[in-house]
């Protein structure tokens, strides 16, 4: 399976889940605005969310993949099995006592770690606490179905693990939908919701668990035992946790900031939904391909190999990634006003800030897409330290800024925060893989950026221009939503347009160097299923 495949598979997946995911953040914006209830559930769902992301995508996917494949490598199907049996048992153990222990001490947790500013709150802290209690085993359901979506990665089926996220949106927007129909108020609107996250999390669960039987791995549950494959991956899992999430660190931490202000947690909500979009479709597409192929190659001793598999990524990374970033930068009001203003989000009026925090975000966006294509060059050769000083450099600086800036800015100075970390962390991972020489800039990378670069700048002078045209025609606010949607939409092909004819007539990309380059001819590890 090629490269290009391989990403477009993981794409098409993640990018259902993220259109859907609009879809919902649509339907809760309408139905919940920047309320109260609305600061509540982001602050809850954020809280098992982010830990679903540092401890299962974040350890698994970047320590578990390559400790998966070199067994498959080494040993076959049956030492590859019989290290995840090792895994799973002691995964489970750890999961059901954190899982236990964080219900008892959820009150503490809201007040004092992930919302501290609920706690001058009473309606905002009575809310959250409860849901969070409800949405955290979604935790331990997501880790397992990680370590899942793990093996299945290292196996070459890409596209269960891709499709499982979108049943999250399927379920929580059938759940507002059933609250629509019942005329259910805010508050009984959050509990659904959450009740609707665990069942989505037992889902996404069942959809892999089946996928890595079908693929031929038939997991049985072992007493848990530190064995030597277990010490080696807890020991490249727990520094890999930290970096794997660095995003969703800052995210959290931003959202502890913002708890302190009414409406800033759902208003960061609503922009990351929005820059979430091209992060999931690309980043999280090339780390997730990127990081089985590169451990191969470097198992294999093909220096050359990993160095094309990385400038190649970037490459893909970049190619969609400027002018994504532009057009975030350029476009943010009308895409806010477009996607949300109705309802209760029109009434309590957050158009302006989620707007401004999704511009500031979009500046950040190629950092964050970066980190994802930077990493797997440390986690293949299984460095997992040297990324996490860098993520906890970035995390010091986010803080820090997210302090100054907040109490003047509000959310667009978290914003600013994480993009200024972000860009930090990218700098320093890519310098050291350069200092190290385990980064080969290949000339059609140097040759091609800058013109990326132009074409990106090209297109968002072009929107900026067109928008003000088009504002005054289409885009007004008491214009119908159905022109708005459309002149949107055609403002937003207008600007592709532009950049993709200026890319490939410069030279800054080609379909023929994009098929020969990102070809891989390699046989899948093990015998199986094609489907995927």
């Amino acid at each position: 399976m090629s490269l290009l495949r391989s990403f477009a598979t993981v794409g098409s997946g993640t990018l259902s889940s993220r259109v859907l995911g609009f879809v919902r953040e649509m339907m809760m914006a309408n139905a919940l605005g920047v309320g109260p209830v609305a600061d509540a559930f982001n602050a809850a769902f954020q809280f098992p969310n982010t830990f679903r992301r540092l401890f299962a995508e974040g350890a698994f996917n970047t320590a578990f993949v390559p400790l998966f494949a070199k067994e498959i490598e080494g040993n076959g199907i049956d030492g590859a099995r019989r290290f995840s049996e090792e895994v799973f048992g002691v995964l489970f153990t750890v999961l059901l006592a954190i899982t236990i222990a964080m219900e008892l001490a959820m009150p503490w947790l809201v007040a004092y770690v992930f919302a501290p500013g609920f706690a001058d709150d009473p309606e905002r802290y009575n809310l959250a606490v409860p849901l969070a209690a409800i949405m955290f085993p979604y935790l331990m359901c997501m880790s397992l179905a990680a370590m899942m979506s793990g093996m299945l990665n290292a196996l070459r089926h890409y596209f269960a693990a891709a499709v499982a996220p979108v049943f999250l949106n399927i379920i929580l927007i059938a759940v507002l939908l059933w609250s629509w129909q019942m005329g259910y108020d805010a508050a009984s609107i959050g509990y659904g919701l959450s009740w609707g996250v665990l069942a989505a999390g037992l889902v996404q669960l069942g959809i892999v668990w089946f996928a890595v039987r079908k693929a031929g791995v038939r997991l049985g549950f072992r007493r848990p035992r530190l064995t030597a494959n277990v010490k080696r991956l807890l020991w490249l899992a727990l520094p890999a946790a930290v970096t794997g999430g660095i995003t969703q660190i800052n995210t959290l931490i931003g959202t502890a900031i913002a708890s302190t202000q009414a409406s800033a947690v759902s208003s960061l909500a609503y922009a990351d939904r929005v820059y979430q979009l091209p992060l999931g479709v690309i980043g999280i597409a090339v780390a997730i391909v990127l990081l089985p192929e590169l451990a191969r190659a470097l198992k294999a001793g093909n220096a050359a190999e990993a160095s094309s598999l990385q400038n190649r990524s970037v490459e893909f990374s970049l190619f969609f990634t400027l002018p994504s970033a532009g057009a975030i930068l350029v476009m943010a009001e009308p895409i806010v006003r477009v996607l949300y203003e109705r309802g209760a989000f029109a009434a309590t009026g957050g158009t302006p800030v989620v707007a401004a925090t999704l511009a500031v975000f979009g500046v950040g966006l190629p950092a964050f897409v970066l980190i994802k294509a930077f990493t797997p060059g440390f986690f293949a050769r299984e460095d997992t330290r040297t990324p996490m000083i860098f993520a906890g450099i970035s995390v010091g600086v986010n803080i820090a800024t997210a302090l100054a800036l907040f109490p003047t800015l509000g959310a667009p100075g978290i914003a600013v925060a994480s993009s200024i970390a972000g860009w930090v962390n990218a700098s320093l991972l890519f310098g050291t893989l350069v200092r190290r020489g385990q980064w080969g800039f290949d000339r059609g990378l140097a040759s091609r950026l800058p013109r990326l670069v132009f074409a990106a700048a090209a297109m968002s002078a072009f929107a900026w221009f067109a928008y003000d045209w088009w504002a005054s025609a289409w885009l007004q606010p008491a214009t119908p939503l159905y022109y708005q949607v459309l002149a949107l939409g055609a403002l937003i092909v207008a600007s592709m347009l532009v950049y993709f004819v200026l890319a490939f007539a410069t030279g800054g990309a080609s379909l023929g160097s994009i098929r020969r380059n990102l070809r891989r001819s390699g046989k899948p590890a093990v015998t199986a299923s094609s489907e995927d």
